[in-house]
């Protein structure tokens, strides 16, 4: 009898070893319990939970998106601050062969990027009345702007305006500063802005 009680009590032992051994080892779930909630209510909160996922997903792609949208803009920004002022002869508005390239190349870039719109500032030296010289800016920033719609450009998209000799870029009274002076400058932003 005292045999086996011993037997009976070692088979509880081990079966009892046994148990907490799988329980031990048992891989743990990704749920979470919540203690004192029923199924359904435990159902509805990983729904929610899910819920807040995807939304916090879906605000880190639209960040996302909004950043590489803004990189590109300043990018294209970078890249249209890139033309350069054209240049005229004293007391004319034709364009110039290289005042052509620039145009050229301005344009093909505005074709290519739409959601872009210009401004382009005529400029002249001192020399000459002020009404004159605002007319004759007037006919500068005209005159490029007339070329690039002949390049295909929406006329709809370019603003003129003339500056006369008000804006000079070099104040000095020299030959090599009214030179630099008579010029269009380009002002390129995106739509909407």
């Amino acid at each position: 009898m005292k045999n086996t009680l011993y037997k009976l009590g070692c088979i509880i032992c081990i079966v009892s070893l046994a148990m907490i051994m799988v329980t031990g080892c048992a891989k743990k779930t990704e749920t979470t319990q919540i203690p004192g909630a029923t199924s359904a209510e435990q159902a509805k909160a990983q729904e929610a939970a899910a819920a807040e996922e995807a939304a916090r997903q879906q605000t880190l792609k639209e960040q996302a998106l909004k950043e590489q949208q803004e990189a590109l803009k300043k990018q294209l920004l970078a890249e249209a601050a890139s033309f350069v002022d054209i240049h005229f002869d004293f007391d004319k508005y034709d364009l110039k062969p290289e005042a052509r390239d620039i145009l050229s190349r301005l344009g093909d870039w505005l074709i290519t990027h739409r959601d872009f719109e210009m401004a382009i500032e005529g400029h002249c030296d001192e020399r000459g009345t002020k009404e004159y010289n605002l007319a004759l800016g007037e006919r500068r920033a005209d005159s490029a702007k007339n070329y690039l719609v002949n390049l295909g450009v929406d006329g709809a998209r370019i603003t003129t305006i003339s500056y006369g000799e008000e804006l000079p870029l070099d104040p000095a009274q020299t030959e090599e500063a009214w030179a630099k002076n008579r010029r269009d400058h380009f002002v390129i932003y995106p739509v909407n802005q």
